[in-house]
């Protein structure tokens, strides 16, 4: 279990320190018009949000369910217990004031 947690946490570190999307993806969670989920997920809290935030949001949560389900499969367990520890992470490492969805919108 801890060499999935460090994997894990690797893995999610990695997706929110992509250099070609960390200044549109924290731009976006500090004008809160994206969150992160507790499935592991970004989403869209503004529905509003113009279409090239929510296809970006698209953009990389098809890349963590990818690497989610690489995860899932390297360690024997399912894609679901993998989105469900990258939830809690990355809802940890949310800031103060940023948006999280466990089973509804709110700040942090």
């Amino acid at each position: 279990m801890k060499r999935i947690i460090k994997v894990l946490l690797l893995s999610v570190g990695l997706f929110v320190s992509v250099a070609v999307f960390a200044a549109d993806v924290n731009t976006a969670k500090n004008q809160g018009l994206i969150g992160e989920r507790a499935d592991g997920y970004l989403g869209v809290v503004d529905p509003s949000a113009a279409g090239d935030v929510k296809a970006l949001v698209r953009e990389i949560n098809g890349k963590r369910r990818a690497e989610y389900e690489r995860i899932a499969k390297a360690n024997s367990i399912s894609r679901q217990e993998v989105e469900s520890l990258g939830g809690k992470k990355t809802i940890a490492k949310t800031r103060a004031g940023g948006w999280i969805y466990r089973t509804k919108w709110e700040k942090k």
